[in-house]
């Protein structure tokens, strides 16, 4: 500092002149360099700006209207809005005008450095309290301190110095948290993409929907009998055996009668067709779609199906619960009038999701012993006959549903998150919009203007992308009772969502609050309530498979909105919840292993930082 001194009192001694920036700074509006198409590639070569955090925000191929920064001209980008502020010395376009170009007057080129200048703009201890160019009004007014150009030259070089050292370090720490974050990224990934691959999803597989005819599943026939059926010859008599019509079906629990209305003499088992203990049979005329796994021989009559000669790995009960929701589903279109039919063609149309055996049993461990299982799962059952009956029913044509789509949709209140617990337990990982599991809140009101410096706690959009990591206890900023009181709210556990971005890469954005009271929202972010492990739809929500569609779900070019509606129709893959927690454990490793980091070369940018900042205070603080 020594030699500083005697440079001022030699080369100023009556001291350093002061200015208002405006005086020896010259600002441009940029748009003019405003880049024309949002259409980036790495292939490009002229970078895309932006004075915020991100600063290249991809590159372009258009030729016109570049601004001609250089090593030899270079120029400060200026923030209008926020004053933050980037050295740029090379080409380059922008992306919006909410900025301004500076450089030194022509007048004031002799005597001031450009540099100089950015050094002491980083002094300045000012926040705008309002969104609104700073600039003109307000920020061209500051003064700064002039010293003869020798002297700005020397704090130059000692503080540039403090820079290099500074962006050295940065440089060593971006290449390792890069490398971490790729194999962060990379297990992410495939912890949450559940994917047909034996390692995605930690070694599970979602399930995926097989469509295959009966007559690929099966064989199948029709029974026989001789003709007449008046024929009183053709029944009982000695050694008769039972014989299945229609009327010998039961309506429910795929079970014949007990005992068969008419037996089959021993003149007529000739010409009928014969079923052992444990075949599948439908009935195809009059009570069309009555189903049943016999339990005992019989012989059959030619208004059923019989099914044998499996050809792919199918369990009965299933196959029998699948006849007949397809029979409930397409018996009203068979033909005839008293006796309703259907043809073999038609017959041999109808096609059935084949899920593995695995699923296959637990589907049928569902519907054969609903009671059980549902209060396995904590699954409220109703007490009354009939509710009781309409619940089982839903959940029978939920599950036989999903087995048929692959993708869970319903967003309906009633038995959702039981339906989701009962759809995760039979089919492991499964593919679900995501309101489906979550109910939506849109926030609303709040503007910066609202912020006290104590009262409710409150999250801002924008924070969530600037300022807070995956979580948060506590709050940057609050707001009044009065303010706070008309805000929606986030309560422990909630997920909260920045809706809109001036990028694509920020909006969608989230945090889990786990603060022990309620959170303020505003407009331009939604919280999401949910039953599901908060934490794992976050790490969900940073995926590519995520990222992917958030590109088809948002609207707008420069401001970017992800709607809650539109939020809602996401689709994402959904284990079971104790599985979600031990992915969630996993990736939480990961993020402390990154975190971890910051003991080592963040520790000594940050005192680098530190040096550099007093330094430059102390360099700047002219008399």
């Amino acid at each position: 500092m020594t030699y500083i001194d005697e440079m001022i009192k030699e080369l100023c001694p009556d001291g350093v002149e002061w200015k208002e920036l405006g005086e020896v700074v010259d600002y441009e509006q940029p748009t003019k360099y405003i880049v024309k198409s949002k259409e980036y590639s790495d292939d490009y070569s002229i970078p895309v700006l932006t004075a915020g955090q991100t600063f290249i925000l991809g590159y372009t191929n258009e030729v016109t209207g570049i601004y001609p920064a250089s090593k030899e001209h270079p120029v400060i980008i200026f923030d209008d809005f926020t004053t933050a502020r980037k050295w740029v010395d090379f080409e380059f376009k922008v992306k919006s005008s909410a900025m301004k170009l500076l450089s030194i007057k022509s007048d004031r080129q002799d005597d001031v450095s450009i540099r100089y200048v950015w050094h002491y703009l980083g002094t300045i201890k000012y926040t705008p309290e309002q969104h609104a160019r700073q600039w003109i009004g307000t920020f061209s007014k500051f003064k700064i301190p002039l010293p003869p150009l020798e002297i700005q030259g020397e704090i130059v070089k000692i503080l540039d110095k403090f820079t290099e050292h500074v962006t050295e370090l940065t440089a060593e720490l971006t290449a390792e948290l890069t490398f971490r974050q790729k194999q962060y990224s990379y297990f992410r990934d495939k912890l949450l993409s559940f994917d047909d691959e034996s390692m995605g999803g930690a070694n599970d597989k979602v399930y995926t929907v097989q469509w295959k005819t009966l007559g690929e599943v099966v064989n199948f026939r029709r029974g026989s009998f001789p003709q007449p059926y008046t024929d009183m010859s053709f029944y009982g008599g000695e050694d008769a055996q039972p014989f299945v019509q229609v009327v010998d079906v039961a309506d429910e629990g795929f079970r014949l009668n007990t005992k068969t209305k008419k037996t089959i003499s021993q003149k007529a088992i000739p010409k009928s067709v014969f079923v052992p203990k444990g075949t599948v049979i439908v009935t195809l005329q009059g009570t069309l779609g009555r189903v049943a796994v016999t339990q005992y021989d019989a012989y059959v009559d030619r208004t059923l199906a019989i099914f044998d000669g499996y050809k792919q790995e199918v369990d009965k009960r299933y196959f029998a619960h699948q006849l007949k929701f397809i029979f409930d589903r397409e018996k009203e279109f068979a033909r005839g009038s008293t006796l309703k039919t259907i043809t073999k063609q038609e017959f041999s149309n109808f096609k059935i999701p084949v899920p593995p055996l695995d699923i296959q049993r637990r589907i049928v461990q569902v519907l054969d012993n609903f009671d059980t299982v549902c209060n396995d799962l904590n699954i409220g059952l109703p007490k009354e006959i009939e509710l009781h009956q309409k619940q089982y029913a839903y959940f029978r044509d939920k599950l036989l549903t999903f087995t048929a789509e692959g993708v869970y949709t319903d967003s309906t209140v009633q038995y959702r998150q039981d339906l989701i617990r009962l759809l995760t337990w039979v089919f492991g990982p499964i593919k679900v919009e995501l309101g489906a599991v979550c109910d939506v809140v849109r926030g609303n009101g709040l503007q910066k203007k609202d912020f006290v410096n104590e009262g409710y706690p409150v999250i801002h959009y924008g924070q969530i992308y600037t300022f807070y990591g995956l979580s948060a206890r506590v709050t940057k900023s609050f707001v009044s009772p009065e303010v706070g009181q008309k805000l929606k709210k986030a309560k422990t556990g909630d997920v909260i969502v920045a809706t809109t971005s001036e990028n694509i890469e920020d909006v969608g954005k989230a945090l889990v609050w786990e603060g022990a009271e309620d959170v303020c929202i505003g407009g331009h972010s939604c919280v999401l309530h949910t039953e599901q492990n908060s934490k794992y739809l976050l790490y969900y929500f940073q995926t590519t498979v995520f990222q992917k569609q958030k590109e088809k779900l948002v609207i707008g070019t420069k401001v970017i909105e992800l709607y809650p509606k539109n939020l809602e129709k996401a689709i994402i893959i959904l284990p079971p919840v104790y599985e979600q927690g031990r992915i969630v454990s996993i990736l939480d490793k990961f993020d402390t292993l990154t975190s971890d980091l910051t003991q080592g070369l963040p520790k000594e940018i940050e005192q680098r930082q530190k040096q550099y900042e007093y330094w430059r205070d102390l360099l700047l603080n002219f008399p």
